[in-house]
């Protein structure tokens, strides 16, 4: 637990500056990654239309950092961290889900791997505070 609050409040910064990328640099960050994909020969995903679910992207950058800040604030209270490994983990298991039954686009990959990472270290530390608290 002495990484704790360092890694929460780091967690509030990363995700806000991905909200405000998915907010106001919009397409962009599809547009990067399909530039990635194409030099390694992999299928590039569509861009246009995307901007609605870029804004509901951000709401959850939002959500995700306001939690990661409650983490960082209250870091003896477990349903901040619980909340959050839930997010990841959804957001993960959608994005191989996609990757496998849609189509094989590197940001469905790199959003698994990413979200996947993030959500087993927060169900880590909530698993952690789950036990101090019994």
């Amino acid at each position: 637990m002495k990484y704790y609050r360092t890694f929460s409040l780091l967690m509030v910064f990363i995700f806000a500056v991905v909200g405000f990328t998915f907010l106001f640099f919009t397409n962009g960050v599809l547009v990067f990654f399909d530039s990635i994909a194409a030099h390694i020969g992999m299928k590039q995903s569509p861009v246009q239309g995307i901007n609605f679910y870029l804004i509901l992207a951000s709401g959850y950058m939002y959500l995700v950092s306001l939690l990661a800040y409650m983490m960082y604030k209250h870091p003896d209270n477990h349903y901040f961290p619980h909340l959050l490994a839930n997010a990841k983990l959804a957001s993960s298991v959608l994005s191989l889900c996609f990757f496998i039954a849609h189509e094989p686009f590197l940001i469905y990959i790199t959003n698994c791997i990413v979200d996947g990472s993030i959500g087993l270290l927060v169900l880590y530390f909530y698993l952690k505070i789950k036990k101090g608290q019994s």
